[in-house]
């Protein structure tokens, strides 16, 4: 009698992935040790995939609502500055990918962190003398949005949590939740422009959490924190021994009136993780780029948390070889004026979307000093025929056809975000009807009284 056995052992850490006795019986070739069972078919979704959560894709896919089809759709709701063509990228930075394409020398893989040029590159362009990087400081990835993921894949592990501000991007807790790590929500301040409430944040560390993200400038309020109010942050920070995760993929994204600090560049002893990619500044989501780059100057991540991030880097083969070919032309050949024009529209929609809302009575809306959003307040009590923020827009959609995300999107209920790279027509168009709406559905105190009295 014939034996075939086919092993693969595993080494290390690393589980066997094949062990298979087979016994040669005749003809026929049966597994071993085999129990007597009925074969059935019992596939079944993963636990992870169970706990993935998107809150914003499932408010909107959940609102089925047809717009006015007497009304074009004027859509404010998604975060893509491409959308309707009125804010291309630099000539240069389609260049530099030309180029790169043609050359034919970025076609293969690359290493998983990304090559070792395009990482000197972008340490270079961040180097300054207050947050000194290196290549080895820098992990390339597939957007900024894998950035994030790394860092707290690296940070957290199952059971642990991490602070996340509220109103805040729901990705945070989507792929917290999907790691099995708990989410816990600090407070911003609208009557403070978003800034964070430091008493709330330092409440809520305990022994298991693992970071704090502080995303600025803001997605979904448009606000900038001042130097002294990142100051205070870290001082939180380094009270409580709490890494930071920083997610500055609106980095300079600033308007003139302000100015933008990076987190890193004001402390030397809370180690951080800094998020940013090409997506916001050079106007090219689509093209998945980012990095992390690593703040560690009293070695506190020491060696493990770096050779963490390059393992679950890994796990892929890294982001798109040819704009990594194109990276450092990118960073370098884009003139400022580019960056300039393209601030100076979002600067001028934000505040003629400000003005035009403010001036109607029922939204607060709340002055954005960067980004690309802005926050407004709906005066509930005076729409007293809606249950909240996404029956508001629900309705908003189904009379005017604009479009609007509810901030139950951001875990922040009677607010509404509206996105501002639309063209200037389109933001005074969706601000009349925005205002048409509501003069047609507000009511005043008396008003607002008789209906409840009527329900």
């Amino acid at each position: 009698m014939d034996s075939y056995l086919i092993q693969v052992n595993g080494h290390g850490d690393h589980a066997p992935v094949l062990d298979v006795n087979l016994k040669n019986t005749g003809n026929i070739i049966s597994p071993g040790k085999v129990k007597n069972r009925k074969p059935r078919w019992a596939v079944r979704a993963s636990e992870m995939s169970k706990k993935t959560f998107n809150p914003v894709r499932a408010i909107v896919d959940s609102m089925k609502v047809e717009p006015n089809p007497k009304k074009a759709m004027i859509s404010l709701s998604l975060g893509d500055p491409t959308v309707f063509g009125n804010l291309p990228t630099n000539d240069e930075v389609t260049r530099a990918v030309k180029e790169v394409l043609d050359s034919g020398q970025y076609n293969g893989y690359a290493p998983s962190v990304g090559y070792q040029s395009c990482r000197e590159a972008v340490a270079a362009y961040y180097n300054c003398p207050e947050a000194p990087l290196k290549a080895q400081d820098v992990i390339l990835t597939s957007g900024c949005s894998q950035a994030i993921e790394l860092a707290l894949a690296v940070l957290a592990n199952p059971g642990q949590n991490i602070l996340v501000p509220r109103p805040g991007f729901s990705l945070y807790k989507t792929l917290a939740l999907s790691m099995g790590i708990e989410v816990k929500l600090y407070n911003l301040l609208p009557e403070k422009a978003w800034e964070i409430d430091l008493e709330h944040l330092e409440s809520l560390v305990d022994e298991k959490t693992a970071c704090v993200i502080v995303n600025n400038p803001s997605n979904p309020c448009g606000s900038v924190f001042s130097k002294s109010h990142l100051q205070e942050i870290l001082a939180v920070a380094s009270r409580q021994c709490v890494p930071i995760l920083a997610d500055e993929i609106y980095g300079d994204m600033v308007f003139a009136d302000c100015k933008y600090e990076p987190i890193a560049t004001l402390s030397t002893n809370v180690p951080i993780l800094s998020c940013g990619g090409l997506a916001k500044r050079w106007l090219v989501p689509g093209w998945r780029m980012g990095w992390i780059l690593i703040h560690d100057r009293r070695d506190i991540f020491g060696k493990e948390i770096r050779d963490g991030l390059v393992r679950l880097s890994q796990r892929i083969l890294g982001p798109c070889t040819i704009v990594q070919g194109a990276l450092e032309r990118i960073l370098h050949r884009t003139p400022p004026e580019f960056y300039h024009n393209t601030l100076s529209i979002l600067k001028s929609n934000a505040d003629l979307c400000y003005a035009a809302l403010a001036a109607i009575p029922g939204l607060q809306p709340v002055r954005p000093a960067g980004a690309m959003y802005l926050m407004v307040e709906i005066e509930m009590e005076h729409f007293p025929e809606f249950e909240n923020d996404v029956e508001f827009t629900e309705r908003l959609i189904s009379e005017q056809s604009v479009f609007c995300l509810p901030a139950t999107c951001f875990e922040y209920p009677n607010f509404f975000r509206v996105v501002i790279t639309v063209p200037e027509e389109m933001i005074l168009e969706a601000c009349g009807r925005i205002q048409e709406f509501c003069e047609m559905h507000y009511q005043g105190a008396e008003g607002a009284q008789d209906l409840e009295c009527d329900k």
